[in-house]
Formats: structure tokens, sequence, C-alpha cells
């Protein structure tokens, strides 16, 4: 097992690999203010989220979603998604292949 650092992405938010192969990724994003925003982007990684805690807005390809504990769901390909937070929390989110950008 590796210690991968945690790494500042926006602020207010946080983003620390949990463990990685080539074929798959798992990440954990803290988000520790309401407000903190995950900016609006796409990748051709497929991705699923986890809500482990707070609470989030969350824009899918031109949806918004709230989301809460327990919640999850998956992003295509390509799909343009971002969230703000309503409440702190975390996300824990897998990829398929593993973001070596995030490395």
């Amino acid at each position: 097992m590796t210690d991968f650092p945690i790494v500042e992405t926006d602020p207010g938010v946080t983003r620390q690999v949990l463990a990685d192969s080539p074929d798959l990724m798992m990440v954990s994003f803290r988000f520790a203010e309401t407000g903190a925003e995950g900016k609006l982007h796409s990748h051709p990684h497929v991705q699923s989220t986890y809500v482990k805690t707070g609470r989030f807005s969350f824009s899918l390809d031109g949806k918004t979603l709230e989301i809460a504990p327990g919640d999850s769901f998956i992003i295509p390909s390509g799909a343009k998604h971002g969230c703000i937070c309503l409440e702190p929390g975390e996300l824990i989110d897998c990829f398929t292949p593993r973001r070596d950008d995030f490395l």
C-alpha cells in the first residue's frame, strides 16, 4: 500500500488517491466548507461517485442533482460535470482507467 499526498484542488477542496492500478483508481475528495466547488470539467474516464458524507448540488451534462450520504451514480466518459458543496463532506470517486494526471 502506498501513501498518497493530500492535494488542494480548489479553495476548500482536497483530493487524495486511496488506491490505484492501471485499470482502476479510487480517490477521496473532501469539501471543507459550504460553497466549495468542484469546477465543471470532463475527461475520457468513466467515473463513479459515492457520497460518504455531506450534501452537494451536482451538475451532469446540464442536469442538476442534489446528492446526500449514501447516494451514488455513474458519470459517462466525456460528460461535463462538477459540483457545489451544500454541506461539508467527502465524495469517493472511482475512475476507469486510472487518472494518471492524479499521480
